[in-house]
This record gives structure tokens, sequence and C-alpha cells, in this order.
């Protein structure tokens, strides 16, 4: 049996493993990592045998740790991503080759209805009614969805935001408000099972489950970064910023928001954070617009969500699919019975 796992910006590890009577009887580890002194590959295999063949990829990275000592160099990889490669191996841990996603595009919507379907979409997921689905937002009218965990009235400013019709809605994830008009951001969902994200810790699975849209950027014209723990930058700031939610049912919901032009000094008055999220990015005006999609590729809006579903399309095996009529309706009831009432919404207030 064989597994494999890339290293998010390091390198590819292989494993060749065998098991016998529950453990791991013969195990091979390469790729095209760096490690000195040699000798270590053979501690490495040799730490790994014998242990049990359902162990976690936190115990088998323990094992090899436990067996190396400090003059042992692993560059481009690590102990972690040895054991994540065993896990696939083995068919516990799963990789973006062993599924394929739905892709749905965007579709205009109450913008509650987008936080609704986060929730349905993630259901049907973990019970095998839809494969990892991948969904573009599209929305027509103002909202403030804010994270699972955050204060209502320490992030609005509830006087403006009456003021401009933006009504706000919590949403199942944690993370900060987005400060959603039409045609203002991009912000896409990706539903999946945990087995893709097996062996990685939170801040590495915002990493991973991002590197497909780290190419898009680049075509695009962006030379973007991941920044700990879940922005994505590029050169001239921050473009977006990520959130997860992870269900005990086994499915991973990780959603992103980019900016492509935003109305800062609307945002200003309404979102009190965002007075000091702009003044620590060293925005005086407040009537300045925050655009860097725009602005950085010169594109549409339309013109870069095409550009971000072909290049997902051109990574992974997909297929094309739409929201089903059960799944819309089930998304109003969420808005009706959970996302629009005040106890939900003020639950912290």
């Amino acid at each position: 049996m064989r597994g494999e796992y890339k290293v998010p910006g390091g390198k590819l590890v292989a494993v060749d493993v065998e098991v016998a009577d529950g453990r791991l009887s013969e195990v091979a580890v390469s790729g095209d990592f760096f490690l000195e002194p040699d000798s270590a590959l053979d501690d490495i295999n040799a730490a790994l045998r014998g242990m049990p063949a359902d162990s976690d990829a936190e115990q088998l990275a323990h094992a090899i740790s436990t067996a190396l000592d400090e003059s042992v160099s692993m560059i481009g990889f690590t102990s972690q991503s040895v054991g994540i490669a065993i896990r696939r191996a083995l068919g516990h841990a799963t990789s973006w080759a062993d599924h394929t996603f739905d892709l749905i595009p965007p579709v205009v919507l109450d913008p509650a209805m987008h936080v609704a379907l986060d929730e349905v979409i993630a259901r049907e997921v973990a019970s095998g009614e839809r494969p990892p689905t991948l969904r573009f937002w599209d929305w027509d009218s103002p909202l403030v969805v804010i994270g699972s965990f955050q204060s209502v009235r320490n992030e609005v400013d509830s006087e403006a935001a009456a003021r401009y019709g933006i009504g706000v809605v919590r949403r199942i994830s944690g993370g900060g408000a987005m400060f959603m008009e039409p045609g203002n951001c991009i912000t896409y969902s990706l539903a999946v099972p945990a087995s893709l994200v097996e062996g990685l810790s939170f801040e590495q699975s915002y990493a991973f489950l991002d590197q497909w849209v780290m190419g898009a950027l680049a075509e695009v014209g962006i030379n973007a970064r991941y920044v700990p723990l879940n922005d994505i930058a590029s050169d001239k700031g921050k473009i977006a910023g990520a959130a997860q939610k992870r269900f005990a049912s086994g499915t991973v919901l990780h959603h992103v928001t980019m900016t492509y032009d935003i109305d800062a000094e609307k945002m200003t008055q309404v979102l009190r954070i965002g007075r000091e999220k702009m003044s620590d990015k060293g925005t005086k005006s407040a009537a300045k617009r925050v655009d860097p999609l725009r602005s950085q590729t010169g594109m549409t809006r339309a013109a870069i969500l095409e550009s971000f579903a072909q290049h997902f399309r051109g990574q992974y095996d997909t297929h094309d699919s739409d929201y089903t009529d059960p799944e819309l309706e089930q998304a109003r009831k969420l808005v009706d019975t959970k996302f629009r009432t005040e106890e939900w919404t003020h639950r912290v207030p």
C-alpha cells in the first residue's frame, strides 16, 4: 500500500507500507525531501515498524521524533507529514485525488440563505448525499455576517447599520465579521470530509484547504501567501480571511471572503472593529475604497470568479452542480427558524 503527502510549501513524502497482525510490518519512506544524515532514513523506517496499524498521524509522528536525535535535520518535510502519508496509504486519510467535487457556480440569493446553505451542504456531505462541494456565493442585498462567537454590540454599530438598511446574521463558523454588499467581495465555501485534513492541525488545515486558491490567484496576477492563522495576503497587504467549522459528523466547512471593492467609509461606520482594522493598515481617510482584487488584477468580479472555478476544475476531478429544491427549502427554514432569529443572532450580545 502506498500513500503520498505534499507538504504545503515543502516536499513530497511517499510511504510504501505493509500490515501484518494489525501492525506495520514493512515501511519504506521516500520522497524529494532532504535528510541529514542519510542513515536517519533507516531510523525512521525502523521506528515505524511494529506500530499499530490504527495509530493516528500524531502517534506515528511521535514514534519518529522519539527515534531521532537532535543531530538529524529534516528539510522540506516533518515527522507529521510521514504520519499523514501512512494514514493515506492505509485508507484512513484521503487526498484531493481521492474525491470528486461538486462545483456550484455563483447563484444570487439573500446572503442569509448562503449562511444557511453552509449548514445544509455540510450535513449532506457528512451523510453522503453530496460529494465534497465547492460553492461560490452571490447575493442581492447588504448584510453583516458575524462570526459564531462575536459580540453583536462590540462588532456592529446598530444605528449605522439601520441607517444603511444593513441587517446582521450570525454564521456557524468562527472568525471575524464580513461586510457584504452586492458585488463587493468574492466568497466561497468548501465542505469536505475530515479525512482530507487528517493529521493536520487547525492552522495547517487552513493553508492546506486553500492551496488551490493560491494557484488561482497567481493565474490572475496576484502573488499571494498564507499568513497564519487564517489570512491571505499579497505583496500589497491582506486580501482575504478564512474561517472553519468542524462538525462532529466528520465534515469540515471552510470558507473564504476576498475583498474585491469595498466602500471603506460605509464599512467603518457599520463595523466598529473596521475602524481599528483600517487604522492598523495605515488608512487615514475613511473615504478610501479597499479594492485589492479589482485594482491588482484589472478584472471584473465575474471574470475572477470564472477564472477561479476554471482553475479548480483543472486541479481536481469536478462535476458542475446546482442547488436542489430540497436544499433551498431546508435553507429557507433555517433562515426563518435560526439565522434570522433574535435568539441566535444575539446569543453573544
